[in-house]
């Protein structure tokens, strides 16, 4: 019998982003590293797991804010989703302790220059580049959208919290160079095109997410639709058929279906 793998707490952003032309959403996406074990070479969201540090700050109420009536997991997958946030592109949802306003351009700038690659390599804790430079973590930013779990079976398993957040104006963000090798601004329609024709290599779940997402017209519209809404848990479920593969998800979870066809068998 095949043991299972208990999954790892993770957490994603969708960073929007009002498009240029009329009526498409953009959204901050990246090229894993081909090196990366996990989605290698995969055009993906910003994200990674939940760590003990995230935990930390969880238990220290003044270094963020909007996390009024969560417990300690939700809280958690929110600090983790910033954090991953601005280790992998540089755009910081924070504000300047005392502020209303997120921090602008410049000073998330500042503070990725200086702290960034430290943060990466372990040299610093996300908490200390917080209080070094007084920010608050805005929570309040992130809508929870998604929530997708890796399928029993699988060597390396997720539980992941799939957050969507408007850009802070100017923030632009850049990929790391190391477990990302490219970043770009991208609809869902030029995302998904780019998954047909082979130009990007889509997951399933970005994929289902891209789709949903290309729906709404613009940010406004995009997170207002998902405010307060109940987020269904989807665990895919993979059955063999006699032409290939099929997963299964939950119908209720809103991505309009519960079966779809994942290629030919090897």
């Amino acid at each position: 019998m095949t043991e299972i793998v208990a999954p790892r707490l993770a957490s994603t952003v969708l960073l929007l982003r009002d498009g240029t032309s009329a009526r498409e959403i953009e959204i901050f996406m990246m090229v894993r590293h081909h090196q990366i074990e996990f989605n290698s070479g995969a055009l993906v969201f910003p994200g990674g797991s939940v760590d003990k540090n995230d935990k930390e700050i969880a238990a220290n109420p003044a270094l963020y804010s909007g996390g009024e009536g969560l417990d300690a997991d939700a809280l958690g997958f929110r600090i983790a989703g910033i954090r991953e946030t601005f280790e992998e592109s540089g755009i910081l949802l924070a504000r300047p302790s005392g502020s209303k306003d997120l921090v602008d351009a410049r000073r998330a700038s500042e503070i990725a220059t200086a702290h960034r690659a430290a943060l990466n390599e372990g040299k610093i804790t996300f908490h200390k580049v917080l209080t070094d430079n007084g920010m608050v973590l805005a929570l309040d930013a992130l809508v929870p959208y998604a929530h997708w779990i890796t399928p029993e079976g699988m060597p390396k398993r997720f539980d992941t919290w799939f957050f969507l957040a408007a850009a802070p104006p100017e923030q632009l963000g850049a990929h790391d160079g190391k477990e990302s090798t490219d970043s770009i601004w991208v609809s869902p329609r030029e995302a998904l095109e780019g998954g047909e024709t082979g130009r990007f290599k889509l997951p399933f779940p970005t994929t289902r997410n891209l789709i949903k997402l290309g729906k709404q017209p613009n940010v406004g519209a995009a997170l207002a639709d998902s405010k307060g809404k109940p987020v269904v848990a989807v665990m895919p479920v993979m059955t063999k058929t006699a032409t290939g593969r099929q997963l299964r998800i939950p119908k209720e979870a809103g991505y309009d279906g519960e079966v779809f066809e994942v290629g030919a068998l090897g």
